[in-house]
């Protein structure tokens, strides 16, 4: 549908209405409704306001000067969903949500031409744009408590879930979260992202929640307008295939009165009830998907027709005309006083700065202040809330520990001394885990900090979204390196993102661990033997830490929290699982992969800075490069070799993202030649990255790598075939040396 026909319509429908009985404004605009004149001429203004900047966007395009056409327009229905919220309830919103926008901008005192410039500073891809600097054209703002979403489909719909559970679960514990205890969040989407898997798993998740008592105040709102794209969605299907356990609110939003009521009394159960509810929103879809759509190759001009005799802003011009509370002659005015301010204040928008630099643009992703991180993990509970915590027995005075052990301690001690830290995941509570890991944590800290989910890694990651921007602490774990492919877009689109797309405004600190790699023994398939790290490093900003050694993953863990609560950081902790209970290095009785757990006093030098590798032995000949399983193989292929007069030393590069670069390249200069030890796979596996990293920097000495296969792990003793083993370590070094 064309601008100029939506825009020509408007003009003609109003002209044509016929005006009636003047109401008070002080009373309802019609009969049977609850929103009075007064407040419905306000939100024919901010109505008015999202179609012009449609109307702007698809001028500016034309212009050359704007670079964002997908639009509101026949959605401006959800005005009244604002209307019926508070500026401090968390806003989740999708990219047709621009009247919403605008209502929630005047609620919180600022002018109008303020919601207005937001957006047009968005269109223009402006760095002074004040929620993503120009990085994207987003709703967010930090004032309104609208949280920025980018247009993944329905990948928000999990954390808004996490948002409703921690503002219920941070009242419970008495932590000052980042919303008012009787908030509620909102999420909107369209009809076609309720087929999504991540729309699936948002809206079944807060009625799991529910079903359980817990309290889950999240308002759903679906805006159905028949099309996903050019793909129709068919009639009813929004109502016929909705949760059962959702309470179901119903309303035409193309009727201002009728939203405005639905939209009230849906908000109002989920703040009384603390309860999910589904406000169903019939809308429609006016110029098309967005400026590039051609909408007559997928519908006829009939239905195109049939949906611009419902425009929702000729609606509510009909509802003051009848109501006696503006004239045809004074609503087509406003509309072209309004439009040419909006185009003067496009032009204005278009001249203001732009981002200019790499520098700039990668500045909010993934801020490092490494002293204040370093300042951050000596602070430990009080000695008397230790010893209550483990009971007496203090993990410091309990002698060497495995690496699951240590994993456990440090998660025992930052619990104890942070009331908002928050340890979940399928099986990590009464079971401790699969491997253990977690084991007595619920017993000691209560279900209310340390609980299992249900089976689904996307709302495993949602709720931790959701608790990190709501100012809580997570460490979920999912359960195996493999199972996180399922929901990888939560890290990627949504937790990775929020730094970049909202210039630091809001973050989602959080520490995932992930039970990782290959090589347990008596049990495997490749989805629980996966060596498949590269969709990680491959998202800008994230830390992969990879620690294969008891002191140096309780280091690292402590590390990685420090780093979120700091800087908001995202950060996945990779635990080896075939290393989790290890005892010996180099025969069996030497407990010399034991570790013991370092006290409070010690956890300031003991620190490990992210980035920074470990070094073993001073050999000149051969540096080993390694990491995880890699390390206690190349250990014992060390040894052997150095026995036998070869000088050799050994880097455990402990975080595989950001890369140690700069101990890499000391490691490496020290014996002139470099032996890359992965576990991953050849292709797309870490050992490319180090052999560039080495490469850019001008190494001129010799370099080789032994990696797993480019294969899936298979199952039982067939896995030995595929994946890295110390033999071909010491073969390859063998002939590196020559």
């Amino acid at each position: 549908m064309a601008r100029d026909s939506v825009e020509t319509h408007f003009a003609e429908a109003v002209a044509g209405l016929t005006a009636g009985t003047r109401r008070d404004p002080a009373l309802p605009v019609r009969e049977g409704t609850s929103l009075t004149g007064a407040r419905c001429r306000e939100l024919f203004e901010f109505q008015l306001g999202s179609r012009l900047l449609d109307v702007t966007a698809r001028l500016l395009r034309e212009r050359g000067e704007g670079f964002y056409t997908i639009g509101s327009a026949g959605h401006e229905g959800n005005a009244a969903v604002a209307a019926a919220l508070r500026t401090t309830d968390p806003a989740l919103l999708h990219y047709r949500s621009g009247a919403f926008y605008l209502v929630r901008s005047a609620m919180a005192g600022r002018l109008p031409e303020q919601g207005l410039r937001d957006v047009l500073l968005g269109l223009v891809a402006s760095a002074e744009e004040p929620i993503a600097g120009g990085r994207h054209k987003v709703f967010g703002h930090p004032d309104l408590a609208v949280i920025p979403q980018t247009s993944t489909i329905a990948s928000h719909l999990p954390r808004a879930v996490g948002v409703a559970f921690a503002i219920e679960r941070a009242r419970q514990l008495g932590v000052r979260g980042a919303w008012p205890d009787d908030a509620i969040a909102v999420c909107s989407f369209g009809d076609a992202s309720v087929n999504h898997a991540s729309a699936l798993s948002g809206l079944n998740t807060a009625a799991y929640g529910s079903y359980q008592g817990l309290g889950m105040p999240v308002l759903f709102v679906c805006e159905d307008n028949g099309l996903g794209i050019s793909v129709r969605t068919p009639g009813g299907w929004v109502e016929a295939s909705r949760h059962p356990l959702l309470t179901y609110f119903e309303a035409d939003g193309c009727d201002l009165a009728d939203a405005h009521d639905a939209a009230r009394a849906a908000a109002d159960h989920v703040r009384t009830s603390r309860s999910p509810a589904l406000l169903h929103l019939g809308t429609v879809r006016l110029m098309g998907h967005a400026g590039s759509d051609v909408e007559l190759s997928y519908r006829t001009k009939r239905e195109i027709n049939a949906d611009l005799a419902r425009d929702p802003l000729v609606a509510t011009a009909r509802l003051l005309v009848e109501a006696g509370l503006a004239t045809p002659d004074e609503l087509i005015t406003r509309y072209e006083t309004m439009r040419e301010h909006l185009l003067r204040m496009a032009m204005e928008s278009s001249r203001r700065p732009k981002l200019t630099s790499a520098v700039d643009i990668v500045e909010p992703l993934a801020p490092r202040t490494p002293g204040a991180v370093a300042e951050a993990v000596p602070a430990a509970a009080p000695a008397a809330a230790r010893e209550r915590a483990f009971g007496g027995r203090l993990p410091e005075n309990e002698g060497p520990l495995t690496l699951s052990q240590a994993i456990n301690r440090t998660l025992a001690d930052e619990l104890a001394a942070r009331p908002d830290v928050l340890v979940f995941g399928e099986d990590v509570a009464r079971k401790g885990g699969v491997y253990g890991v977690t084991r007595g944590l619920q017993k000691r800290f209560g279900a209310n900090r340390v609980f299992d989910t249900l089976l689904d890694e996307q709302t495993v990651l949602g709720l931790a979204l959701g608790s990190g921007v709501s100012g809580l602490l997570p460490v979920p774990e999912v359960q195996y390196l493999a199972y996180l492919h399922n929901a990888l877009d939560q890290i990627r689109g949504e937790a990775a993102t929020l730094r970049f797309f909202s210039r630091g405004a809001f973050r989602n600190p959080m520490v995932l661990r992930l039970p990782s790699y290959a090589y347990q023994k008596g049990f495997g398939g490749h989805f629980h033997n996966d060596n498949s790290v590269a969709a990680l490093r491959d998202i800008p900003g994230l830390v992969v830490a990879s620690p294969a050694r008891p002191d140096d993953a309780a280091a690292m863990l402590r590390t990685c929290l420090a780093a979120a609560r700091t800087d908001g950081s995202v950060c996945v902790f990779l635990e080896p699982i075939a290393l989790y209970t290890a005892r010996d290095m180099f025969e069996e009785g030497d407990n010399g992969w034991l570790a013991p757990y370092a006290p409070p006093s010690r956890w300031a030098e003991t620190h490990v800075p992210i980035g920074r590798a470990r070094s073993y032995g001073d050999g000149r000949d051969l540096t080993i490069v390694t990491f995880g399983n890699g390390l206690r193989m190349s250990l014992r292929a060390a040894v052997r070799l150095t026995a036998e007069g070869y000088g050799c030393r050994v880097l455990d590069l402990r975080w595989l993202a950001p890369l140690p670069v700069e101990d890499l390249l000391h490691a490496a200069e020290l014996t002139g030649s470099v032996l890359i030890a992965d576990e991953t796979r050849r292709g797309g596996g870490v050992s490319e990255g180090i052999v560039a990293e080495l490469l850019d920097a001008g190494f001129g000495g010799r370099i080789a790598r032994v990696t797993s296969s480019d294969s899936f792990v298979p199952l039982g003793d067939a896995a030995k075939h595929v994946l890295l083993s110390e033999g071909e370590i010491e073969e390859a070094a063998r002939k590196l040396l020559g």
